[in-house]
């Protein structure tokens, strides 16, 4: 009979107990309206995102979870009143008075939780449904089989959570409805609060076939008296379709797909030279990074040639002396 694997971002079925599998071993984390495991270095701000780690350990299916609890936090130090001071009187004496109690701060009113996200669409007719897809709404994880797209789907219900997931105080729970929990496992497992006929396994055929082309993305870069390390910050980058070129001295050419079914494409013209040969890149979950060598050392006030350059003195190395 087939077991249900328990690891975290595992969850699969197995007969096999030798069977490979791929999960995290550590508790999430959430810290700051960051997201991520204990485990891994990604964190993201959605929840969405956060589900979208792939795991980053590969191990033996198994029934008992073995995950290691959340060290408990320390306890924040309490605000002490100082200790009472002797007041002089017009007799010579000493007299002591409680110190007054310290004002005390205002509770902030709990902000309005954000308003749930617009229901997502349902599947297009015209587009297949591959088996083993996950259905797209929170909380929902029905998974298609190869029969989902040729057989009639009336009888299909949906049962998920349109809101968006909350973390609050250390409570976990859904805009959309009421429940709270504290435990990360027991938030995974509180039941959708609202129900629809068919599952969306793919979505409608824009969100299927159409590619989003984008104009420019946000990137950032420092520099050494060797190097440039410069960061482009575009969101779960294909790294076996990506293609990164350092077509000369001068610039660079990227092809960036992602797997959210979008795509950069562009040429950097570089404000400075670099060595092709030794210039290095790194593709991250959240940011493409490029370790650029430079050929002549010389200080670059930007990133790109074509970029306005500001009136800011760049400083490389330590400072001389007057």
């Amino acid at each position: 009979m087939a077991q249900k694997c328990v690891h975290k971002g595992c969850g699969k079925k197995f007969d096999d107990p030798e069977e490979a599998c791929v999960y995290h071993p550590g508790p999430p984390v959430f810290h700051e309206g960051q997201k991520g495991w204990s485990c891994c270095k990604p964190r993201f701000l959605t929840f969405d995102e956060f589900l979208s780690i792939p795991p980053c350990t590969t191990g033996k299916h198994s029934t008992v979870d073995d995950t290691p609890a959340p060290e408990p936090k320390p306890a924040p130090p309490e605000d002490l009143a100082p200790p009472p001071k002797p007041i002089a009187v017009s007799n010579g004496t000493t007299e002591t008075y409680p110190a007054p109690r310290l004002p005390q701060a205002p509770q902030q009113a709990a902000q309005a939780a954000p308003p749930p996200a617009p229901e997502s669409e349902s599947d297009d007719p015209s587009v297949p449904i591959p088996a083993n897809k996950t259905c797209r709404r929170r909380g929902c994880n029905a998974v298609s089989s190869a029969s989902t797209g040729s057989s009639s789907r009336d009888a299909e219900e949906c049962t998920h959570h349109p809101g968006q997931a909350i973390f609050h105080e250390g409570s976990k729970g859904w805009t959309c409805c009421k429940r709270r929990v504290l435990e990360f496992d027991e938030f995974m497992n509180i039941e959708g609060c609202k129900r629809k006929k068919r599952h969306m396994f793919v979505g409608s055929a824009k969100d299927a076939g159409k590619e989003e082309a984008l104009a420019t993305v946000r990137h950032d870069f420092y520099q050494t008296p060797t190097t440039v390390i410069a960061s482009l910050f575009l969101k779960k980058i294909n790294k076996e379709k990506a293609k990164i070129e350092f077509s000369s001295p001068t610039e660079i050419k990227l092809d960036l797909p992602t797997t959210e079914n979008k795509r950069y494409s562009t040429t950097i013209p570089l404000s400075g030279q670099i060595d092709t040969e030794k210039s290095t890149f790194k593709v991250m979950g959240t940011k493409l990074e490029l370790t650029l060598v430079k050929l002549d050392g010389a200080g670059w006030p930007t990133l790109r040639s074509d970029e306005q350059r500001t009136s800011e003195i760049m400083q490389i190395g330590p400072a001389g002396r007057a």
